[in-house]
């Protein structure tokens, strides 16, 4: 992976419309790159057919121009990796990096929660099975670039992931990790509900002999009580037809200060004065803030 340029992405799922929760990730994550000179890219995480709203990709496109937040290359949809994805396995496979498991969600939640490696030696096959990777690492500490220190609990760092699963479709640890050296991804923001599947996405990186990006993690905005503003939430969109009030909340929340006056410019000077006056040093070290649209 190249280090002399910054390459940031945003990587929404098509499950519904943007919403507030969403827009803050792609903002952090559009402004992080463009301070820095950076390239920001959009990929479309679209390997979970029954999760998917039909329109919505291109929704999201939609939104994310109407807001000023225009991408550098073109979008890159997880569904037309599948080869490079049942390439990857194949060479786990080959390393006997991988095997078959065919343990339920109850039984591993009996059990604590954690899969605790039962299907290791029991050579499943490959129907009615997921495949988990052969977690030889176990990174449970990183450096992130807006919370810090993290570290996560060792049993669950140490836990052998799911690349594909029973049902046929690929996993998101696995078509994350590919994904963003596919592409080249330097540095990845994002909510912080994802500080935990970073050390995965570690250990995975390390195996395959990747240097990982750099890791930055922002609050999530969740309701009143408490839950996260998301699509499976049933959060209501935000609205193409007048960004500036999202825009201004949005860099509100991520601790930016936007002044009163930008409230009369559009949505394209918004951005122009948030990339020259964004400060990651300014977001709250907080994983959740209360926010009530």
């Amino acid at each position: 992976m190249s280090t002399t340029q910054y390459r940031g992405r945003f990587a929404p799922s098509p499950s519904g419309f943007l919403h507030f929760g969403s827009l803050i990730a792609a903002l952090a994550s559009y402004l992080h790159a463009k301070n820095q000179q950076g390239l920001w890219l959009v990929r479309i995480e679209d390997i979970d057919p029954p999760r998917e709203m039909l329109g919505a990709s291109a929704a999201i496109l939609t939104t994310l121009d109407a807001y000023g937040l225009h991408w550098d290359e073109p979008v890159l949809y997880q569904s037309q990796q599948s080869d490079l994805y049942r390439d990857v396995l194949k060479q786990l496979a080959e390393q006997k990096l991988t095997y078959h498991c065919q343990c339920t969600r109850a039984e591993i939640k009996a059990q604590g929660g954690i899969y605790q490696g039962q299907c290791r030696k029991k050579n499943h096959p490959q129907t009615n099975s997921a495949t988990r990777f052969r977690n030889l690492h176990g990174i449970y500490h990183y450096h992130d670039l807006i919370q810090g220190d993290y570290f996560c609990p060792q049993q669950l760092a140490k836990e052998d992931f799911i690349l594909a699963r029973k049902d046929g479709l690929f996993a998101y640890q696995l078509a994350v990790v590919v994904d963003d050296i596919y592409q080249n991804i330097s540095h990845v923001i994002r909510g912080c509900d994802l500080l935990d599947p970073t050390v995965r996405q570690l250990s995975f990186y390390q195996q395959l002999g990747y240097q990982a990006p750099q890791f930055g993690h922002i609050p999530l905005a969740v309701d009143a009580t408490g839950f996260k503003l998301s699509k499976q939430n049933k959060a209501p969109a935000i609205d193409n037809n007048n960004p500036t009030p999202s825009l201004i909340a949005a860099l509100n929340f991520l601790g930016q200060h936007p002044p009163k006056d930008l409230y009369a410019y559009s949505a394209t000077q918004i951005i122009e004065w948030a990339i020259e006056n964004w400060s990651t040093d300014a977001i709250p070290k907080q994983q959740e803030i209360a926010f009530c649209q």
